[in-house]
């Protein structure tokens, strides 16, 4: 029998995946921070019940209107040079919301992170895809990727309770600042510049109508569960679909647009997109809203809920770095069965009840965490499969867009139908709630991973 040595990674590689991994890690500690700190943090701003939901939102309103438009500015200046910037921008916006001493500046804040971290997250798989060639040495490189996502989920919250003291919620922000202030500076130094550059003509109108069509649609989603009445809410809606409208008429007439909307007839690109869009709808909707519900619903401890997310976040990890063994298994396939086991693991969270033990979503969360780590590693691989290695960057960022704007549309969602069990605001009506929702989540992933099954890529 013989056994095939792996290639040994370059020095590029390896300072190339470190940076990308860390940094993404550090942009999910930094999106998850308000899950766990919204209570305090809004009880020492004064904030009301309309500001309380922009605390968990604002920040996916950043990513999701900013992400693509970084991604084209990635491959016009430089990925480097995007995701350097990115990296000043989220410590900037974290200064800003540790220093806050009202709402809207604390949200400021957030939504500058949001910017900050659309940078990186657009530019990291395409210096991935720049720096390691198609085959099993990418497929492993996607998957530490996809473990950073995972670990960085489970390692915020394990951070907030660290500094869980008086206001000591503005100390994870604070460290959030240094630690992105320090990834700059290394990225500077260690990070090389991957990836051609394309030589264009810059879209002004592109983005500027992008932003403000995701804007107005997310504006719409979170004023839903912010006080926003129905016709203002109708109104947004309107007005963001009015926009992408002329978005698209806009692209279709540029020679080479912000979004290639060829790619759209591509069906692995379309593949991709919607396992992106169900991962954030579905998983991370409802994991965004489960430490509320754990804690109003059963009383249970900013700790003990912790650790139950630190238990899901350690299994997605282990699972995305796994997978990387194996190669063989493409990533479409990979991506269903991620799917279609975060399907099972949401159902199985469809067991609380007001009397009942927050244990009981053990096994839950076991099964999404496998789930949700092998979706993060084939999404970390399809993101730019499918597109031209000059326009990586925009693949990345059309990937991470759909993810995001999924997870903004399926927290809205999550929040509205657990809010709607009878009684409602009791404990026995949050748990029929969030057991209705968890429901709803697992047949959108098991329809996500059908989905992806039935899109077959075309034959090169």
């Amino acid at each position: 029998m013989v056994v095939l040595a792996e290639p040994v990674a370059t020095g590029v590689q390896r300072r190339t995946l470190l940076m990308v991994a860390a940094s993404t890690l550090l942009v999910l500690a930094t999106f998850v921070t308000p899950l766990a700190t919204g209570v305090r943090t809004a009880a020492d701003l004064g904030t009301g019940a309309g500001g309380q939901a922009w605390l968990l939102s604002a920040m996916s309103v950043g990513l999701a209107a900013a992400l693509l438009v970084a991604g084209a500015a990635a491959d016009q200046l430089g990925r480097r040079r995007v995701f350097i910037a990115g990296l000043v921008l989220l410590g900037l916006g974290a200064a800003v919301s540790a220093v806050a001493g009202s709402t809207g500046v604390f949200l400021s804040g957030r939504l500058l992170e949001g910017l900050g971290g659309a940078g990186v997250l657009a530019c990291s798989l395409g210096l991935l895809s720049a720096a390691f060639p198609p085959g099993p040495s990418r497929a492993r490189a996607a998957a530490v990727w996809g473990a950073s996502v995972g670990a960085g989920t489970g390692l915020g919250g394990v951070l907030t309770v660290l500094l869980d003291t008086g206001t000591g919620w503005r100390g994870t922000y604070l460290l959030t600042a240094l630690l992105a202030a320090v990834l700059a500076g290394t990225a500077r130094l260690v990070l090389p510049d991957l990836g051609t550059r394309t030589r264009r003509r810059v879209d002004v109108a592109g983005p500027v109508l992008l932003v403000a069509a995701l804007s107005c649609v997310l504006v719409a989603l979170v004023g839903t569960r912010s006080g926003f009445g129905t016709a203002a809410v109708v109104a947004f809606l309107a007005l963001g679909a009015g926009l992408l409208v002329a978005f698209v008429l806009v692209e279709n007439r540029l020679v080479v647009p912000l979004v290639d909307l060829a790619l759209f007839r591509v069906p692995g690109f379309v593949g991709a997109s919607i396992g992106a869009l169900v991962t954030g709808a579905a998983v991370v909707g409802l994991m965004s809203f489960l430490p509320t519900v754990l804690q109003r619903a059963l009383g249970e401890s900013l700790l003990s809920v912790t650790l139950l997310v630190l238990a899901w976040s350690a299994v997605s990890t282990v699972t995305a770095l796994a997978v990387r063994w194996v190669p063989a298994l493409g990533g479409r396939l990979l991506l269903a069965i991620g799917l279609a086991l975060s399907a099972a693991g949401l159902a199985a969270l469809a067991v609380l009840g007001p009397d009942g033990s927050a244990l009981r979503v053990l096994p839950g969360l076991v099964v999404l965490g496998v789930g949700y780590g092998a979706a993060n590693a084939a999404l970390g691989r399809e993101a730019v499969a499918h597109v031209p290695a000059e326009r990586a960057a925009m693949g990345s960022g059309a990937n991470n867009t759909a993810r995001y704007l999924g997870a903004a549309v399926g927290v809205t969602l999550v929040v509205l139908i657990t809010v709607s069990g009878a009684p409602a605001g009791t404990p026995a009506g949050l748990t029929s709630g969030w057991n209705t929702a968890a429901l709803a989540g697992a047949v959108l992933s098991g329809a996500g991973a059908l989905a992806v099954l039935l899109i077959r890529p075309r034959r090169a």
